[in-house]
């Protein structure tokens, strides 16, 4: 596992703090690695959701690969 040192703005800190404090997080490490994977989600979803509008909008060609060919 590696280690980051990243500096954070008083707010986010307090928060950070918080969870820690009201028993919500077991450690900041935790808080910290607990929204990186919220974020690594959301980045996923978003991704999905924009193949999908590429697809409705007709930017990339799905179907049958013979099919395809034959249209091309």
């Amino acid at each position: 596992m590696t280690t980051l040192s990243v500096p954070l703005p008083e707010d986010l800190t307090k928060f950070v703090d918080d969870m820690v404090r009201n028993n919500k997080a077991e450690n900041k490490a935790s808080v910290v690695r607990r929204a990186l994977y919220r974020l690594s989600e959301e980045e996923a979803i978003n991704d999905l959701m924009e193949a999908h509008r590429e697809v409705d909008e007709g930017k990339i060609l799905s179907g049958d690969l013979d099919e395809l060919v034959k249209n091309i």
